[in-house]
């Protein structure tokens, strides 16, 4: 491609309002242009490295055996009640009426229509296993856009299905689909973790998120310092155990703490060990006001406590209904003479805090020397807490680390929580009805464009791997209107076109300076200089990655290229 001929629109200057190198750097070199909030243009650089990234995925997934399709990406509000996830899913469904009044959303995610599509067409266990896939624009309201592509309300996605008849089946399938994420954020020359993960609003169990490590990351992984063990901070089980002070107990006592309604606060206020007091939350799990307790220098999971219920929404109750349920504002919740109608769940550590503190559900009073199996009824005890720095990792081995990462991919075995919604069955070897057993899979596309910039950079821009890379050789002539320079340098651009390689040739009539800028932000793995040695028949070469500089004869130039990309 020439240059002249193509749209790269760079900027000198960075952006104001890009938070993150990727973003940054996506607009500096001409990769995107933002429409409006959360929603971009791929400009042609963009467009190739996204089609270089759906290339390794197509080829890993069909090695997989997983066969492409493409599904609408308008779906009927019909098949989302049917799986209960019109009313569950929340704003960031975009939803929308036809002129016929009908309902229907953006496509977020494809499960409602894939698996109405499959029982629509499969009625037996012979035409099972089967694994489909789709690279495809999803949409999702976010509610704070940022970050550029990695958090957008209009994204690339590559999400796969998989139909089974056995639990044994979907194991295998999910194995293979493991194999190939791990292929495929490898050929992207990603440093990644695969993670245990929570499902959240997709449903199933034994999920993984495929992570890639970078400081701007918005998930944290808690990994073993010492094993292989990984799992999001959400799903990280705690194993510590606590033991008990040994010190008289203390009468309860409620004492008045004028506006002291944190952790901090009342620590400070009473002099006491954040690990003395008790933090005491009130949430709202589907239809039912759940009091939580965790010590105070802990923080409360909610999806530990979403998965304790088996619920499908867990949300902080509001103030109001705070007030309504404890008659108490927030900042002096307790769990001391709370109502019957009030269900009191204790994290592990509760069980070993002796005279501690805890709110007394009147505003401006909290308890002192509170021992919890005395002085409240507690339902039941769990690990109901964030794993924290330092813990014992859930594997035994070694202590808990922790460290950012941008999910790019994440797999799902989904069991039958869509077949038995929808009715997805299949006749078995014995003429018997079974629901379907699904697996589900997906992969950010343009999320990974970004995290591959995040990896991937200097201070003189973008340093592309050579396997996504917009094109290969970036071919420059010093001076386009110098007839030596110009004539070798269309006779190198045309001869690697010829051999296969993908070439950029900046032809415009530009300062050699701007030229080299340009090449350095867009970073393409080696540039080829045609300079004033053009009539000796001698070009400088330099690899991007390194910052390697050498002259090279024409006559050795393809021999070298090919030892630095490979054929």
């Amino acid at each position: 491609m020439k240059q002249s001929m193509t749209f790269i629109p760079t900027l000198r200057e960075v952006p104001a309002d890009a938070e993150v190198k990727s973003h940054q750097l996506m607009l500096r070199a001409g990769f995107i242009r933002q429409n409006t909030s959360g929603v971009y243009s791929y400009l042609p650089l963009a467009q190739k490295v996204l089609k270089n990234i759906e290339q390794i995925v197509r080829e890993e997934m069909n090695n997989a055996g997983a066969s492409e399709l493409l599904m609408p990406a308008m779906q009927q509000a019909e098949l989302w009640q049917e799986s209960g996830r019109w009313y569950s899913y929340g704003p960031e469904l975009m939803r929308l009426k036809d002129r016929h009044n009908r309902e229907f959303a953006l496509g977020a995610t494809h499960e409602e229509v894939i698996t109405s599509l499959v029982r629509d067409e499969v009625k037996s266990y012979k035409r099972l296993p089967l694994s489909l896939y789709q690279i495809q624009t999803k949409f999702r309201d976010e509610k704070r856009p940022r970050f550029g592509v990695l958090r957008g309300r209009e994204f690339i996605m590559k999400d796969a299905y998989s139909f089974h008849a056995t639990q044994e089946s979907l194991d295998e399938v999910y194995d293979k689909m493991f194999t190939a994420y791990q292929n495929i954020f490898t050929r992207c020359g990603l440093d990644f973790r695969a993670v245990i993960a929570d499902s959240g609003a997709m449903g199933g169990k034994d999920t993984h998120e495929f992570m890639v490590l970078s400081d701007v990351g918005e998930d944290t992984i808690a990994y073993s310092d010492t094993s292989k063990y990984a799992a999001n901070i959400e799903m990280a089980p705690v194993i510590s155990t606590y033991e008990k002070r040994s010190e008289a107990l203390k009468p309860l006592e409620k004492i008045e703490t004028p506006n002291q309604k944190t952790i901090a606060e009342i620590s400070t206020f009473l002099n006491v060990a954040k690990e003395s007091c008790i933090k005491s939350i009130l949430f709202k799990v589907d239809d039912r006001f759940v009091l939580t307790l965790v010590r105070g220098d802990h923080e409360v999971n909610d999806i530990k406590l979403k998965n304790l219920y088996g619920a499908t929404v867990v949300e902080l109750a509001s103030a109001e209904e705070t007030k309504e349920t404890l008659n108490c504002v927030p900042g002096f919740v307790g769990p001391i003479n709370v109502s019957n109608d009030v269900e009191v769940v204790a994290d592990h550590a509760i069980a070993a805090v002796v005279n501690g503190v805890c709110g007394a559900n009147e505003e401006h009073f909290h308890f002192q020397g509170v021992n919890i199996d005395r002085d409240a009824k507690i339902s039941q005890y769990a690990d109901l807490r964030f794993i924290q720095e330092g813990d014992k990792s859930p594997d035994g081995e070694g202590v808990i680390k922790f460290a950012k990462g941008i999910e790019v991919g994440h797999v799902f075995k989904l069991g039958t929580r869509y077949s038995e919604a929808m009715d997805a069955t299949f006749l078995d070897e014995n003429g018997r009805t079974q629901p379907m057993i699904m697996g589900c899979y997906g992969i950010g596309v343009s999320r990974t464009l970004a995290a591959i910039i995040e990896q991937y950079n200097d201070e003189s821009g973008i340093v592309w791997p050579e396997s996504v890379a917009p094109f290969q050789i970036h071919v420059i002539p010093v001076n386009v209107k110098n007839d030596a320079q110009k004539d070798l340098s269309d006779k190198l651009y045309a001869e690697f076109l010829q051999k296969g390689y993908d070439v950029l040739l900046d032809d415009r009539p530009e300062r050699v300076g701007v030229k080299f800028a340009d090449s350095d932000l867009i970073g393409l793995p080696v540039r080829v200089t045609v300079g004033k040695k053009a009539e000796d028949g001698i070009v400088e070469v330099k690899v991007r990655k390194t910052g390697e500089s050498f002259e090279v004869s024409v006559t050795e130039l393809y021999d070298k290229i090919k030892q630095l990309l490979g054929n």
